[in-house]
C-alpha cells in the first residue's frame, strides 16, 4: 500500500532544502547591489513554508518507504522543484510566462540545458546564479543530495536511490547508502572547486568561473553568455572545461577510486576505456574532415572537435561553434554522439555508454549463437557474465528510447515543426543534451515552440533524467493496485 503521508513529509523536508538553497542567491544579488533579494527572499520563504507545512503535519508518519513510495517521492520531488524554482524567474518579471520560467527550470534541474531566454546577459547576477545552481543541484541529483541526511529523521534511503539512480550498473562505495551520498557529494564539490579556481585562473571573472564549475560537474550546459563557452576565445578555457566535461561524464565510483590511488579499478574498467575510446576516435575522425575542409589549423581543428564531441557526448551542451555548418558528414556524427550520452554513475544523460557496449556485445553474440545454438555465450563486462536480466532490461531501455523518441518527433511534427527540428528537439529532451538541431540548433532556442511543446518537451527532459522507467511505471495500472 502507498504511504500517502510519508510522501508528502519526504516531499516537504525536499522543499524545505530547496528554499534554503534560494538563500543563497542573496549575498550574490547584494555584492552586485541588484535588487533581487526581496524577491528571491520571498521566493524562499514561500517554498520553506509550504515544505515545513507538509512535513509537519506528517510528523507522525510512519517511516518506512516501499519501492512504490519511492518512485512517486523521486518524480513529484522533480517536478516540485520545478514548479517552486520557477518562482524568482516569475516574481522579478525576468520570465513572465509561467511556461517559459517552469521550462528554463526544469531544463536546469534536469541538467538539459535548453533555453527560451533570447538574451541571457540581460538577466540579474542573482539569476544567472540561481539558473547555475538548479543544474548544479540537478546533477548529483536532488535525492543522492537528501540521502546524506535522511537517517536524521530516522528514514532509510535505498528506495530513493534505487528509484534516483536507475540502471544496468548501480554502484556503492559504502553498504550504508548515507556514506554512499556523503562520498558522492564530496567528490562532486572537490571537483567542482578546482574547475571554478582554474578557470578563474584563466581569463574568466570569478563569478563567471563559479557559474560554469557547476554547470559543467553537472552536465548542464548552461552558461552565463549568450554565446556559451564561444564568447571566450581561449584555448585554455576550452581544453579545462573540456577536461572536466570529460571527469562528469565518467563514473563517479571511479573518481572516488582515482583520489584513493586505486588506479587499477580504473584501467581493468570496461566501460571506461569505451567512453574514451569512442572520445578519441569521434574526435580524430572530426578533426580530420575538419582540416581537409576549413581554413583552421591542427590545434583549432583537435580543439573545436573535442570540445564539441565531449560536450555533446557527455550532454553537457556548450558550444564553442555552430556545429550544424560544418559539412554535412560531421552534422550527421554529431547526431549520432547523441545517442550515446555518458557512463553509468555519472551527471550525464542519454542511453549511457555501458547500455551501448553491452547491445553491441549481445547482439555480436547472436550471431554466434545463430551458427552454435548449443553453445553457452554469456555477455561479459570487466570480465564477469552479466546477469540476463541486466541484458534484457538493456534491451527494453532501448526499444523504450527509441519508440518514446519517434513518437516525441511525431507529437512535435503535428504542433507545426520541421522534421531537422522535432528530431533534435526530442532527442536533445529526451537525452538532456540542450542544443538540437533545426530551429532548435547550437545558435538558436526553444523561445519560439508552441506552449504544449514546451510542456511536452519539460515531460522528456524529466522521463530523460529519471531514465525511462522511473517515470514509466507511474503510468502502469500495476503500479497503482494494491
Amino acid at each position: 500500500m502507498i504511504n500517502i503521508r510519508i510522501i508528502i513529509k519526504l516531499l516537504g523536508f525536499l522543499l524545505i532544502i530547496e528554499g534554503l538553497f534560494m538563500f543563497l542567491t542573496i549575498p550574490v544579488t547584494l555584492i552586485y547591489g541588484e535588487h533581487d533579494s526581496l524577491y528571491f527572499l520571498i521566493s524562499g520563504l514561500i517554498t520553506i513554508l509550504v515544505g515545513g507545512f507538509s512535513y509537519f503535519i506528517n510528523h507522525k508518519a510512519e517511516k518506512t518507504i516501499s519501492k512504490r513510495d519511492g518512485y512517486i517521492i523521486v518524480v513529484m520531488a522533480w517536478i516540485l522543484f520545478s514548479v517552486f524554482g520557477s518562482l524568482p524567474y516569475i516574481l522579478t518579471g525576468a520570465i513572465p510566462s509561467y511556461t517559459d520560467a517552469f521550462f528554463e527550470t526544469i531544463s536546469g534541474f534536469t541538467t538539459t540545458g535548453a533555453t527560451i531566454l533570447n538574451d541571457i546577459e540581460s538577466l540579474s547576477h542573482g539569476l544567472l546564479f540561481w539558473r547555475s545552481l538548479t543544474q548544479w543541484l540537478g546533477g548529483m541529483g536532488i535525492i543522492v543530495l537528501s540521502l546524506a541526511v535522511l537517517p536524521l529523521l530516522g528514514i532509510g534511503g535505498m528506495q530513493l536511490f534505487i528509484a534516483e539512480v536507475p540502471g544496468p550498473t548501480p554502484d556503492k562505495l559504502h553498504p550504508r547508502i548515507k556514506e554512499t551520498a556523503k562520498r558522492l557529494w564530496y567528490i562532486y564539490i572537490i571537483f567542482t572547486f578546482t574547475e571554478i579556481i582554474l578557470l578563474w585562473i584563466g581569463d574568466m571573472k570569478l563569478f563567471d568561473a563559479i557559474n560554469h564549475g557547476f554547470t559543467t560537474m553537472s552536465t548542464g550546459g548552461y552558461s552565463t553568455k549568450q554565446a556559451s563557452i564561444g564568447y571566450w576565445d581561449s584555448p585554455y578555457i576550452q581544453y579545462v572545461i573540456t577536461f572536466f566535461m570529460i571527469l562528469a561524464g565518467a563514473n563517479f565510483t571511479l573518481s572516488y577510486f582515482a583520489l584513493h590511488l586505486r588506479f587499477k579499478k580504473i584501467t581493468q574498467n570496461e566501460e571506461f576505456k569505451y567512453y574514451l575510446s569512442f572520445v578519441l576516435v569521434f574526435t580524430l575522425i572530426i578533426s580530420i574532415i575538419m582540416y581537409l575542409t576549413t581554413d583552421k589549423g591542427i590545434e583549432n581543428s583537435f580543439r573545436s572537435s573535442i570540445f564539441q564531441v565531449v560536450s555533446i557526448m557527455t550532454t553537457t551542451g556548450y558550444v564553442t561553434s555552430n556545429y550544424l555548418s560544418w559539412v554535412p558528414i560531421l552534422g550527421m556524427l554529431i547526431i549520432v554522439l547523441m545517442f550515446f550520452g555518458g557512463s553509468a554513475g555519472s551527471t550525464g544523460g542519454g542511453v549511457k555508454i555501458v547500455r551501448v557496449v553491452l547491445l553491441f556485445k549481445n547482439s555480436a553474440l547472436e550471431l554466434k549463437r545463430l551458427i552454435h545454438p548449443n553453445a553457452v555465450l554469456p555477455v561479459r563486462l570487466n570480465k564477469c557474465s552479466v546477469d540476463p536480466q541486466i541484458i534484457t532490461n538493456v534491451l527494453a531501455f532501448v526499444s523504450f528510447y527509441l519508440l518514446i523518441l519517434i513518437s516525441s518527433m511525431i507529437v512535435l511534427s503535428a504542433l507545426g515543426c520541421d522534421l531537422p527540428t522535432s528530431m533534435g528537439a526530442a532527442a536533445a529532451s529526451l537525452g538532456n543534451i540542450g542544443p538540437g538541431i533545426g530551429d532548435v540548433g547550437p545558435m538558436s532556442n526553444y523561445s519560439q515552440l508552441p506552449v504544449f511543446g514546451k510542456w511536452f518537451l519539460s515531460f522528456l527532459m524529466l522521463v530523460g533524467r529519471l531514465e525511462l522507467f522511473t517515470v514509466i511505471v507511474l503510468f502502469s495500472p500495476e503500479f497503482w493496485r494494491k
